[in-house]
């Protein structure tokens, strides 16, 4: 992944962290413009990925967009809402972090 790719993929990471931070008020006030405004940001996040789509493939991004959104959220969820993550949870992060690593490790393609 090219250093435009990772910016794209942040930006998208940090839109769909926004937008499930807004579903999680929603989730708890209930207000329609809430949910509105929290479907828009899924529409920015994903119309962003689709970039990381095109610069890296499919498998590559989704797999990447994944644990970074799964790390990210969870630390919004510890530090802004207050919820405590199991100690089996945070092993599972760390496996997540650790396969995407290999998966996009770079390679040396030999023909």
């Amino acid at each position: 992944m090219t250093a435009l790719t990772f910016l794209w993929l942040g930006a998208a990471t940090a839109v769909f962290v926004a937008a499930n931070g807004v579903l999680k008020v929603y989730a708890t006030k209930g207000q329609v413009p809430v949910l509105i405004g929290a479907l828009a940001l899924f529409c920015v996040g994903n119309w962003l990925m689709v970039q990381v789509m095109k610069a890296s493939g499919l498998g590559l991004a989704i797999a990447v967009s994944a644990i970074f959104q799964l790390v990210t959220i969870s630390v919004m969820a510890i530090f802004v809402f207050g919820e405590r993550p199991t100690g089996l949870q945070l092993v599972g992060m760390a496996l997540g972090v650790v396969a995407v690593a290999m998966i996009a490790w770079p390679t040396e393609v030999k023909q």
